[in-house]
């Protein structure tokens, strides 16, 4: 039979609890939370950061254009400097008559009328001059007439054999010359006459008097040195260009009937459109220029002779404007460069994304897109600090 006890015994001790053994398994647990709990924030923060770092940022925006032919960029190929001018340049009008300055008609800056008068010389001279002159022709008439009868007398008295021939010769050969005489004096008159109408100096087209070159009371002669004979400049504003020399190495890039754009340097913010309609045939050897004239479409009254301006030449209409296809416009503004190339910034559901472009012309303002953008994008326009691709984007308030 056996014994119980031991039984019993090995009963409590297996009740019996560990402690040393407890204690591994709480440290562990303890880890184990402390782990989580660094995670949760971790990621609370990563949360927390990125919210922060994503928040609306304030732009600019401009929408892109798909317009129809004719509206089109055009790209500046060439720029100079010149000076405006008119059509038929200067016109100097000079005394064609010698006789002292009586009185200017028009003061400078006036506007004047085609024959309008301008200047008015002494004409005293010229006057007495022709007053003597149709008084030598009534002379010479009145002895014509006379040797008429004579002469008349003398065929009758020759036809009856009492005058001889060489009488008959003398007579004729007499009014020969007074008739002579007579058309020289007519021929006299007339050149007096226009001396007289010389003495008042007429405006030979419209335009505006830019100077007077001489002053009341001088004398005035025809021709003279170093345009003495000039009296009064005038201008004919109706066709205004602007005349510039460019260098003979960029003379690819112009061409007549080429579009052109002339900004006066007096009045920055006009704009005016231009023809190119001049190509003088002979190069500065000197300065290694070509002389070249632009026609300004519309002048305006602000352009003076001689002003300063800058010249643009500009392209050709675009091929796809000129068959009459629509092109697409984007602000010049919203054109950003790269090594990877030309791009722009676009929102897309409110976020900012990167669009390469490929640029077809470019103007001051606007750029023609030959790919990239098809119209109705709104772009980024202006440099915004932090823009990134993925970062959210609001318009600005004005």
């Amino acid at each position: 039979m056996s014994d119980p006890t031991p039984a019993r015994g090995d009963d409590l001790a297996t009740l019996r609890i560990d402690r040393e053994a407890a204690p591994p398994p709480r440290r562990g647990r303890l880890a184990l939370w402390l782990g989580v709990s660094a995670l949760l924030l971790g990621a609370g923060g990563l949360v927390a950061w990125r919210t922060l770092g994503d928040a609306p940022l304030p732009v600019q925006i401009a929408l892109v254009k798909r317009v129809t032919a004719g509206t089109a960029a055009q790209g500046v190929r060439l720029t100079g400097t010149g000076y405006v001018v008119t059509a038929e340049r200067y016109i100097s009008l000079g005394a064609r008559v010698s006789g002292r300055i009586e009185a200017y008609l028009a003061d400078e800056g006036d506007h004047v009328k085609a024959g309008q008068p301008l200047v008015r010389l002494d004409s005293r001279r010229t006057r007495a001059a022709l007053r003597e002159a149709r008084a030598k022709l009534v002379e010479i008439e009145a002895r014509a007439r006379l040797d008429e009868r004579k002469l008349a007398r003398t065929r009758e008295l020759f036809a009856s054999g009492v005058a001889s021939q060489s009488q008959l010769d003398v007579d004729e050969t007499e009014i020969a010359l007074a008739r002579a005489q007579a058309s020289s004096m007519r021929a006299r008159i007339a050149q007096l006459a226009v001396d007289l109408d010389d003495t008042v100096l007429r405006a030979p087209v419209d335009g505006v008097v830019l100077r007077k070159l001489k002053e009341v009371g001088e004398i005035a002669v025809p021709g003279g040195f170093a345009g003495s004979g000039e009296l009064i400049r005038l201008a004919n504003l109706d066709e205004l260009r602007v005349e510039i020399d460019v260098n003979e190495a960029d003379l690819s890039k112009v061409h007549l009937d080429q579009p052109a754009k002339v900004t006066p340097d007096a009045f920055p913010d006009q704009h005016f459109a231009a023809t190119v309609v001049k190509l003088y045939p002979q190069i500065n050897r000197q300065k290694g220029t070509l002389r070249v004239e632009v026609r300004i479409e519309k002048p305006s009254a602000s352009l003076r002779p001689d002003m300063s301006a800058r010249v643009a030449f500009l392209d050709e209409r675009p091929a796809d404007a000129a068959a009459g296809n629509p092109v697409v416009i984007a602000p010049r503004a919203a054109l950003r460069r790269d090594d990877a190339g030309p791009f722009v910034w676009k929102i897309v559901r409110g976020r900012v994304q990167r669009q390469p472009i490929t640029i077809a012309a470019e103007a001051d303002h606007d750029i023609q897109i030959a790919s990239g953008l098809d119209g109705g994008e709104a772009l980024v326009v202006g440099e915004v600090e932090g823009l990134r691709a993925g970062r959210r984007a609001v318009m600005e308030k004005p």
